[in-house]
């Protein structure tokens, strides 16, 4: 239930293009039955003209509400009894210049609903895709190292595309096939009573078929959504690990799991298609024979000349025919259109998985200010843990502003998880992280990472300009700040090198520079954003000595000043830190200076031999 009232939200989220497009709809289902029952009278001028010579008594209105419909009809036969009294050629150009106006008029107001139906489409799935976009932006770093990046990506793309069809689908179900489906239905009861109620009999059997399909088929479009997910994943790892196939000569062994992911895919989606297809066709095999068994009734009704015909004529009982297989048109539709809003539902549910994640890293109700860092950084007794593994163990740690912290120890130590824990990636599990007194849970995170900058061991940069790269969140980017940014981070050479300067476009993920390149360009997009405390996270341990050379240059100069967290395996990057703190399975095992932990003779001296560091 949930879902349909989803789907009802997004349909009337504007009202103006639900209302007009609902208004189209109903329109052209009443013209549409104009224009076949504006065929009666050429029926009757073709098999009954003489009838037209016995003169008939004007009809009069009593006043009375409930007879305007029966007035306006015998009014319309009453000039049409004249008119083909006095000039039957002339009756019959008012009548087919009366049914192509009753086309025209219904296209029209068809075109009316597809040109409103059209925006409301695309605004919804403009508006779903925002929505999904920005909270997966918003969500916690925990839910991205969780989540396959491709099934994200399915849900932005062929979800999305669902929901906007279910959009469509719900408008038409509700708004237009019932409405155009009581209109037929009171017109058949006006031709003709005892044979709409016979039809009333076999129409059932339809929408039994018809309701069972539809179950089957939601269940089997969830199935291929969430394989469609592991196929963008498969070709989002490889194509962004190429390299590394090419080089173990891999390429047959991921051609292989893609090929069985795309079968399994393959065979689902045929599966649903068969499903979503054969529904309509069975409706309109079912309606068909519903409709032959009318045409033998009524048919022999009219040639025995039965009492129990009601006073059907020839005439009106073809009209009832036309009418009813006009009947089966919306009844067809409604068929189509659950099976739509079944895989919209699907969509729906799988995107509403996503917008309904609570963020944990969220603001408080009443945040307090953070103008300036003044004094110092405290980590107090604190735990965090994926899932259920404990990987920091109850650490406290001051860092007095200004200071240089490294982290040391080996992979898994909990290094890169407890500088995580600052910019509030993640939220501790147990104590608590204070700046100046204050815990860090006081501050809006926006104010808290405005203070941050980071520069990783992956060169994270985007598609686009050197300076949208330099000043990337900046909507107003300076190059006069982003050259001096870049001169301090050894990068300034090389960029006026490039084709373009500053405007040169660097390639999905920077892919144009060279790796050193790369990360001179991470610390002068660190430098532009000028922050107060600074974390380096195995900043050089990717680069060739002349890269790292130029790079730890450019490090040093961004750390003047700054309160910096260095992580490091290099542990020559970190001799001349203020404070070294050695971490084994996430807890702190040593801790000082480089040359009180080397006398120590310790964990530390230990990475130190390993590495060649002897004083």
């Amino acid at each position: 239930m949930t879902s349909w009232k989803d789907i009802y939200k997004h349909a009337f989220k504007y009202r103006r293009l639900a209302l007009v497009t609902i208004l189209g709809n109903l329109l052209f289902t009443i013209f549409n039955l104009l224009s076949l029952v504006l065929f009666i009278p050429f029926l009757q001028l073709i098999f009954r003209v003489n009838d037209f010579k016995v003169a008939i008594k004007k009809p009069s209105y009593s006043g009375n509400f409930s007879e305007i419909g029966g007035f306006v009809v015998d009014s319309y036969n009453y000039y049409m009894h004249e008119l083909v009294s006095r000039d039957p050629k002339q009756a019959l150009l008012f009548v087919c210049v009366s049914v192509f106006i009753a086309f025209f008029l219904k296209n029209a107001s068809r075109y009316l609903a597809v040109w409103y139906q059209s925006e409301l489409r695309m605004a919804v799935v403009r508006d779903v895709r925002n929505d999904l976009f920005k909270k997966s932006i918003a969500l916690p770093l925990s839910f991205h190292s969780q989540e396959r990046k491709g099934d994200l990506m399915a849900r932005l793309n062929s979800d999305v595309g669902e929901i906007e069809n279910g959009v469509v689908g719900f408008l038409e179900l509700v708004f237009r096939d019932p409405i155009a489906i009581v209109i037929h239905v009171l017109s058949l009861f006006y031709i003709s009573p005892w044979l709409t109620l016979v039809s009333f009999c076999l129409l059932p059997i339809t929408a039994y078929v018809v309701s069972r399909i539809g179950k089957s088929l939601k269940k089997t479009v969830r199935n291929s959504q969430e394989q469609l997910g592991l196929l963008y994943s498969i070709m989002d790892e490889s194509l962004n690990g190429v390299r590394i196939i090419k080089a173990f000569n891999a390429a047959t062994f991921i051609n292989n799991q893609f090929q069985k992911i795309n079968l399994k895919h393959q065979k689902l989606v045929t599966k649903t298609f068969r499903k979503k297809d054969v529904s309509p066709l069975i409706s309109e095999t079912l309606g068909a024979g519903v409709m032959m068994c009318l045409v033998w009734f009524g048919g022999n009704l009219i040639i025995e000349g039965s009492s129990s015909s009601g006073g059907l004529t020839g005439e009106l009982f073809i009209t009832f025919i036309i009418v009813f297989s006009q009947l089966l048109r919306p009844i067809q539709s409604i068929a189509n259109q659950i099976a739509v809003l079944q895989k919209a539902r699907v969509s729906l549910d799988r995107v509403n998985e996503i917008l309904n994640i609570k963020d944990q890293i969220i603001d408080p109700e009443k945040p307090t200010s953070f103008n300036d860092f003044v004094h110092s950084i405290e980590y107090k007794n604190v735990c965090f843990k994926y899932g259920e593994e404990l990987v920091v163990k109850n650490i406290s740690l001051t860092i007095p502003k200004g200071s240089t912290i490294a982290l040391v120890g080996e992979s898994g130590s909990g290094k890169s998880t407890l500088t995580d824990l600052l910019p509030r990636f993640y939220d501790v599990v147990e104590g608590e992280i204070i700046i100046d007194g204050k815990n860090i849970k006081d501050f809006k995170v926006f104010d808290l990472r405005g203070k941050i900058g980071i520069v990783s061991q992956d060169s994270i940069l985007f598609n686009g300009s050197v300076l949208e790269n330099i000043a990337f969140g900046d909507e107003s980017p300076s190059l006069e700040k982003a050259t001096e940014s870049a001169k301090t981070a050894n990068a300034n050479g090389f960029i006026l090198d490039l084709e373009n300067g500053y405007e040169t476009n660097i390639g999905e993920r920077g892919n144009k520079l060279s790796g050193g390149q790369r990360q001179r360009l991470c610390i002068a997009r660190a430098l532009y954003k000028n922050p107060e405390i600074l974390i380096l996270d195995e900043a050089t341990s990717a680069l060739d000595t002349e890269s790292e050379k130029l790079v730890q240059e450019a490090l040093d100069k961004l750390m003047q000043n700054r309160t910096t967290i260095i992580v490091a395996h290099r542990l020559s990057t970190i001799r001349n830190a203020d404070h070294i703190v050695v971490l084994s399975k996430g807890s702190v095992i040593e801790q000082g200076t480089h040359e009180a932990l080397f006398k120590a003779k310790g964990a530390y001296y230990g990475f130190c031999a390993l590495q060649g560091i002897f004083s």
